[in-house]
This record gives C-alpha cells, structure tokens and sequence, in this order.
C-alpha cells in the first residue's frame, strides 16, 4: 500500500482533521502560499474591533459616516445627525482596516490614514486593527496583490454571496517580514507613486497648453464673469431662446474666424443609436456607449457587443458621436475605421461631418474646449438628469476657421496628444509595477 508524502499527490490531497475549519473543497485545493519570509496565521497579528456607540442617544451631533468601495478604499462617505441614525454604528480609529465581508473578494476594503475626517462606520463592515508585529499599510498593500485575492477567493463561503468572516480572514496565511523590511517594500510602493503623481502633473500641464492654442489660435473672447446680488432680473423677450435660468449666459465667441453652429458642419439629420442590451459575448463588432468613452475622446478597454445588430447603426469614418443624456452629456467621440467594427447606443447622437468645411479632429479638440463646455452647462436640461437632444446639438456654436487654420490647429494639439499618450504609458506600467514588485519579492521562496 502507497503511503502519501506530505498529504498530497497527483490526484488528490489530504488535510488532517485538526486543520479543519470549514467542509469546503475550494479551501483545501488552492496551492500552499511560498514566500522567503516566515508564514503566519494573520489571527495572530490583527485584532477584530467591534466596539459600537449609539449615536442616535446624541440626536443633535453630527457624525462623519465612512464608507468603503474597491477603487478608493475608505473614504469619507456623508455627515448625518444623531437623530437620523437607528443603528448603533463602529467607531475606526486611524490605522485601523474594514471591509466588506461579502465583496472583500472584489477588492472592498480599506485603510483608514490622517486624510480621513470621518471616523464612523456601518456595523455591516468587519474593522480590525494590526498588532505591533504588522503595519496596517503593508497588510492594505497585500490584499491588493492578485495572489492574495486568489487567496482570498478561495477562502469565502456561500454558494449565492461569497462571505469572509473575522474568523476565516483570522486563519488565512500570510508571509510577515520584519517591520524594517515591511517600511522598505512600502517605499518601494510610494516611490511608485510620487512617479505616478508627477506623471499626473505633466498631463495637465499639456491639457492645460491644448486649451490655450484653442483659444489664442482662434482668438477666443470670453466674457467677464461678474458676481450677481440676490434679487430678480430680466431679460427682455426677444433675447430669450428657452424658459431657463442658465440660457442667457455668454458662453465665449472667437474675435477673429467665423462663429458658426455644427448645423453648418454637418451632412443630413442627427441620429439616435441602437436601443439593445450589451453582452460580454465577442462577435466582431464592438457596441459603444456613453460609458465606454473617455473624457478625452477616446475609448476605454471594457469591450461589449450588442443583442441585436441593424446594419443601420454601423459606423463609418469620421462619424461623430455627441452623448445626448446622463452626467456625461455633451462627451464626444469620433470614430475611425481602425477602431474595428462598431455601432453606437441609443444615448449618443451621430452626427455625418462635411468634410470641405471642417476637420473631423479639429472638432472633436473644439468640443473639448472651454467655449463649447460653457455652452453644454448652459443648454443642458436638469430637471430630471442632464439632456441636450439631437437637434438641439445642432445650434451648439462652432468656430469654423480656414481648413488650413484648423489643419495647423490638428498637428499641434496632435504632438501634445502624442506626449500624453506616453506619460499615460507610464503611468500604466507604475500601477501595475508598484503593487507587482513588492508581491514578487515578498512571495519569491
């Protein structure tokens, strides 16, 4: 008879009785963790805070509520009266970690720093602190590397809403390097992230110099913005467009070159998109959507199709898309062959330029613009969320100089495009690196 070397074989693996913390398979099949550094129970070194004050036995303070998400961490949520509170809710101290215990495998936990006003949380949320053998920080930072969510996955319980429990997340393993080398590989991270910060700082700077050829090549005038007393005011009839309190202000005009309207720009009618659900399905011809693009124009990696495709909607060179409806209206895109296959959502309006008036660059820059800005926050209806509809769109106003003003206009913003393409590649490789680098040096055996 074959014995069992280390209770594991090719087929199937073994786990003493003693070990035994939940009849889960999952938990006993995921890989023993390898690190150079020692491998401890985390029970040892954190401790749960449960500790809960009824605010609501203080009716007239105020309290800062905490929240927690999986892109930010903590995060100063909203202030609320004692009055307003029906739940005795967990006081977390600074250095102290909470997260959610049915979306920690997502990534809903956090750190709460000095940035932190608030210091009250939901009792929803499991809080715990570190001992002195663990810095807060360095545990933050290791439930963020993808091992440790692995980890983390393969520990959660429920067949419908995964649940890490105190007392699960207490038995996990985790390498613990001593606290000199825990501060070392945090300042590793934050090197990582000083780089990250002034790579920031670059692409506004260029964003900011985009602005400015805008408006001193087009010799934008805008106008001065004064401080109005309380009180009523009128304009007389024949100025007024629309019953709205914001349409009469002066949104900026060029001093120089034509102020026209996109009407002028334009070939045909504006139209609606497909009215159809995405999918996460690949079938070639990508479905874009308000939410699939970028401040800048561009488009995000979070690629869908759509349902149902109607040849109608395909889209073609240099088609212009304008988000008619939701808090990004007035976003713009413009579309390239190069991109693939695609049609667009119902939410966004195309629009066929003319190419012998205008540049297909040179207005997707102009709607970055501050005059055109202007225009959307002084057009758009808010009585339910943002809307300018697709007509609307059309008298949005345009500065339409020479082609060859607007051609000199393209090649420069083009280079700064250039520039800030490569500092967001930087930027990239610094997130993906600083989490990375410390993960494979804490768990290389």
């Amino acid at each position: 008879m074959k014995t069992l070397k280390n209770n594991t074989n090719k087929y199937f693996k073994t786990v003493s009785f003693s070990n035994l913390i939940l009849w889960d398979v999952k938990r006993y099949s995921f890989n023993t963790i390898k690190s150079q550094y020692p491998i401890v129970k985390l029970g040892l070194h954190i401790q749960e805070e449960s500790h809960k004050i009824k605010l609501f036995d203080f009716p007239d303070d105020e309290f800062g509520i905490l929240g927690v998400n999986n892109k930010t961490g903590i995060f100063d949520a909203y202030k609320e009266k004692g009055s307003n509170i029906n739940q005795a809710y967990k006081k977390m101290e600074k250095g102290w970690l909470a997260y959610n215990p049915y979306r920690v495998n997502v990534g809903s936990i956090g750190l709460r720093t000095e940035e932190h006003e608030n210091e009250f949380i939901s009792p929803a949320y499991v809080v715990f602190s570190c001992r002195e053998t663990l810095l807060p920080d360095f545990l933050f930072k290791l439930f963020k590397m993808e091992i440790f969510n692995r980890i983390i996955n393969a520990s959660t319980t429920g067949s419908v809403r995964q649940n890490l429990t105190i007392d699960i997340l207490k038995s996990l393993d985790i390498p613990l390097p001593p606290i000199e080398i825990q501060k070392n590989l945090l300042e590793i991270y934050y090197q990582k992230q000083k780089e990250i910060a002034y790579f920031n700082s670059k692409i506004k700077e260029n964003q900011l110099k985009i602005e400015q050829i805008i408006e001193n090549e087009l010799c934008l005038k805008f106008p001065e913005i004064k401080a109005k007393k309380l009180g009523m005011y009128f304009s007389h009839f024949s100025e007024v467009s629309r019953w709205d309190v914001w349409i009469n202000g002066k949104n900026g005009r060029s001093e120089k070159y034509k102020n026209g309207t996109l009407q002028e720009v334009v070939i045909g009618n504006p139209m609606y998109g497909a009215n159809v659900k995405s999918q996460d399905k690949k079938t070639g011809i990508r479905y874009i959507r308000i939410t699939d693009i970028n401040e800048d124009g561009t488009l995000n990696d979070n690629i869908v199709s759509a349902e149902k495709v109607e040849r109608k909607y395909l889209l073609k060179e240099n088609d212009f898309l304008i988000a008619r409806s939701g808090n990004t209206v007035g976003k713009t895109f413009l579309y390239k062959n190069k991109i693939g296959k695609a049609i667009f959502a119902g939410y966004l309006v195309k629009y066929i330029l003319n190419t012998k008036k205008i540049i297909p660059e040179y207005l997707l820059y102009f709607t970055k613009s501050r005059l055109y800005k202007n225009w959307i926050t002084s057009n758009q209806r808010i009585s339910g969320q943002p809307n300018i509809n697709g007509q609307e769109y059309l008298s949005s106003p345009i500065v339409i100089p020479p082609i060859e003003i607007q051609s000199t206009i393209v090649d420069r913003i083009l280079k700064i495009n250039n520039e800030i393409v490569r500092l967001k590649s930087n930027i990239e490789k610094n997130i993906n690196t600083s989490i990375n680098e410390i993960e494979n040096r804490l768990f290389k055996s």
